[in-house]
């Protein structure tokens, strides 16, 4: 099978396309045919070892010291099941699914293995392969976020990145969950945002968000630059700050910050459940949530993927077809 895989940390071109053996499913994994994958910030944060402040030395550690100790990027797919092993009861060979194999990766190839208790669901009948392969990343981060801050009707949401893959999902479930939405993104991609259900536009690059005259029950920032300092004015006594986005050493504070405060601070990682994965394609089938692409590059072109990711441009989901 052909895969994308790279041996050292660096720019996308360290990437290259390699064959290797198509794996076989061993007793309760199915093997999956791959239609599409995605280039994800996580994606490309690995391929660079560019992480968050204070995890380098702990991601040396999980990822590998001087080279990747997985070879093959990738977190989530869609496609077909070619075969299935012993004891597999839930799937068949034919079925069109969606996985997301999140830090364990191995998406960037032709053919992937996956155990059939894992996060994964049979494909929305109403997505393209392209469109169904982003619905993980951005969808389960945002509805992760959104869950535990106890979004509710009415609430007053800010959302920060709102045009990138976490942001265009995070709109679309605020939506779903009937929240107030102000989207924070620069102005050329103010109608793509309220095609998708915001409320209100704010282009950051002229308004200054964190002087803003209102407050907001929920801040959801999926780029990195709020804290407890900055949104302290735009926050409600009652309100949740929600970090996608954080250095180590605010992980660890977070906690400390919502003691003796009504405010809340959220920034524990995503722990990503199969119902997470079929609650969001529930909502595709119902038409209430549909992934943004961007734009489309074959597995050859997977580099080029890799650097619009690195530009900071993008708009939604990076696709990479087999």
């Amino acid at each position: 099978m052909r895969a994308a895989i790279y041996k050292s940390y660096g720019p996308p071109d360290v990437l290259q396309i390699v064959d290797l053996p198509k794996p076989t499913p061993k007793n309760n994994e199915v093997l999956i045919k791959l239609h599409a994958t995605t280039v994800t910030s996580g994606d490309a944060r690995l391929r660079a070892f560019n992480l968050p402040p204070g995890f380098s030395q702990i991601g040396r550690l999980i990822f590998g010291i001087s080279r990747p100790r997985n070879q093959i990027l990738g977190s989530e797919l869609s496609g077909v099941i070619e075969a299935v092993g012993q004891g597999v009861t839930k799937f068949k060979p034919g079925d069109e699914v969606i996985a997301f194999s999140d830090a364990k990766m191995g998406c960037y190839a032709e053919f992937k293995t996956f155990p059939e208790t894992g996060t994964l669901a049979h494909k929305p009948e109403t997505l393209s392969h392209q469109q169904a392969a982003a619905v993980c990343f951005g969808g389960t981060t945002s509805l992760s976020f959104l869950r535990r801050a106890n979004i509710k009707s009415g609430d007053r949401i800010l959302i920060n990145g709102a045009s990138g893959s976490v942001g265009t999902a995070a709109i679309q479930l605020a939506k779903h969950f009937k929240a107030e939405i102000t989207a924070v993104c620069s102005s050329p991609n103010h109608a793509l945002v309220q095609s998708l259900g915001a409320d209100h536009m704010i282009d950051y690059r002229t308004t200054k968000i964190t002087e803003l005259p209102v407050q907001f029950d929920i801040i959801l920032d999926c780029v990195g630059s709020l804290n407890t300092q900055n949104t302290r004015s735009i926050l409600r006594p009652s309100g949740r700050l929600l970090l996608i986005v954080v250095s180590f050493r605010d992980l660890l504070a977070a906690p400390f910050q919502s003691i003796g405060s009504s405010k809340k601070v959220i920034a524990t990682p995503v722990i990503t459940k199969p119902e997470d994965i079929r609650f969001l394609a529930e909502l595709a089938d119902r038409g209430e949530f549909t992934p943004v692409i961007d734009q489309t590059f074959p597995l050859d072109q997977i580099a080029a993927a890799h650097a619009l990711v690195d530009s900071g441009r993008k708009k939604g989901n990076v696709i990479i077809t087999f």
